[in-house]
């Protein structure tokens, strides 16, 4: 548990993401907090490089009602100063705390209170004199180091994330520990870029372990507005069937046989759906190619050919629709459909 959210087992997997502001500075780092749960964040990770920032978790627990994961390296007294603050889970970079005396304390404070540790194995922090080169083994090696330590203290509440810019390493990694060990996993491909690279290399290493039954909760590591990263994660678990939340929009790429403009309706759509929460395919689709058969197929279909739209819903057609009116009939039903109203299609 790390607060209220259940993490590994037949759990929901969890999004994660992390704050930007200066912890220390309250207001700021709540209302970034409150954008993340807006859009969607099971669990927050705070940066605490300083005493300040530690101290400031008690303050800001008071305005928001999401776990809070202390992000703790090199002094292990930050990591104590955070549990007295009422932190609800830490995590620890064996990378950047390496003193045995001083884990070992840190997992006396942490089982005393029922605070989870999240072991953060990250390529670019591990121990340069034991792995030169950040290899998956490596990855794994200084992760058990972690867990012996722990579990030596007779503490087994543990999540593990192995983290690499290099996504075959990160995937890899996974792999590997997971045959091992039965702990919980946090995926992620860190240090991936800017937003167009970081969602290719975030969807092509965190996607395959999730298809690979891998993974307990994610984080996208975008170099932008953490928002974003909330909402890629989310985007990738609807489209892997792993949280069945939201709009999930079919549409076919442009050629030379579309009969309307897709990409606007799909954009203006895309746009005006976001607040749903509810489950729901649309199919909007160009030409009768493959129109009929995504549109069947989904919660709500509009496919368009010479003589021009038809509207599908559930499997049937239901009428036709002018080309002018696709997008708002789309809106409407939609409506109908989040609202539990009339879903007939019928005007």
């Amino acid at each position: 548990m790390i607060g209220k959210v259940k993490v590994g087992g037949f759990s929901p997997i969890s999004v994660q993401s992390m704050t930007t502001t200066r912890t220390d500075d309250v207001k700021a780092t709540v209302e970034e907090i409150k954008k993340l749960i807006s859009a969607g964040c099971d669990i927050v990770r705070l940066g605490i490089p300083d005493t300040l920032s530690a101290e400031a978790i008690k303050e800001i627990k008071k305005y928001v009602d999401i776990p809070l994961v202390a992000d703790i390296h090199f002094d292990y007294r930050l990591a104590l100063k955070a549990v007295d603050s009422g932190i609800d889970a830490l995590r620890i970079n064996p990378g950047n705390l390496r003193n045995v005396r001083e884990v070992r304390e840190v997992a006396r404070a942490c089982r005393g209170k029922n605070i989870p540790i999240r072991i953060g194995v990250n390529g670019g922090s591990l121990d340069k004199r034991k792995y030169p080169h950040p290899t998956a083994e490596a990855l794994c090696d200084s992760a058990m180091g972690h867990i012996n330590l722990l579990e030596n203290e007779g503490f087994r509440d543990i999540k593990v994330s192995l983290k690499s810019s290099d996504v075959k390493v990160m995937v890899e990694a996974n792999r590997i520990f997971s045959e091992r060990n039965d702990y919980p996993l946090h995926l992620g491909v860190t240090e991936a870029g800017g937003y167009e690279q970081a969602l290719i290399k975030g969807s092509a290493g965190i996607g395959s372990l999730l298809l690979d039954g891998i993974g307990d909760t994610i984080r996208f590591s975008i170099t932008s507005d953490p928002v974003k990263e909330v909402v890629a994660a989310r985007t990738l678990l609807r489209v892997l069937g792993l949280r069945r939340e939201g709009i999930e929009i079919i549409s076919c790429p442009i050629c030379a046989r579309h009969e309307f403009n897709v990409e606007k309706v799909v954009d203006e759509l895309t746009r005006k759906t976001k607040r749903f929460k509810k489950y729901m395919k649309v199919a909007v689709m160009g030409c009768v190619v493959n129109g009929p058969g995504e549109a069947m197929e989904s919660d709500i279909g509009i496919a368009v050919g010479a003589r021009g739209a038809v509207l599908f819903k559930k499997g049937s057609l239901i009428r036709k629709v002018s080309k002018e009116n696709i997008l708002k009939v789309l809106l409407r039903e939609i409506e109908l459909f989040q609202n539990e109203k009339d879903f007939s299609g019928r005007n």
